[in-house]
């Protein structure tokens, strides 16, 4: 496993990409979670691709996180404070730049 490259507290955005367009895949991370902001609870460690283990390819393990996002801006319901926990693998997280933190 690497070396987890996030940490509890940490501000991220799931990345806007759709390889299931480019042919044949499978996708462990939800369509309404792409492009949007979230936050690391907790470095889960590090576990076999799902990604390549569907099709019986090499999976490296791979950092898995529990990130939260807040539910009003998903799906345009629920209160500040409704929140959804997901389990979602480094390779899909990106770092929100520091600039855009304080905003």
């Amino acid at each position: 496993m690497s070396v987890p490259l996030l940490a509890p507290g940490d501000r991220v955005l799931v990345k806007d990409d759709w390889p299931e367009f480019r042919g044949p895949a499978h996708i462990r991370t939800p369509h309404y979670l792409r492009g949007k902001p979230g936050r690391v609870v907790r470095v889960l460690g590090g576990f076999a691709n799902p990604e390549d283990l569907a099709f019986a390819r090499p999976a490296p393990k791979r950092v898995l996180y529990h990130v939260v996002f807040e539910r009003p801006p998903l799906w345009h319901e629920g209160e500040a404070g409704d929140d959804v926990l997901v389990e979602i693998f480094e390779h899909w997280l990106q770092p929100v730049p520091a600039e855009r933190q304080a905003a």
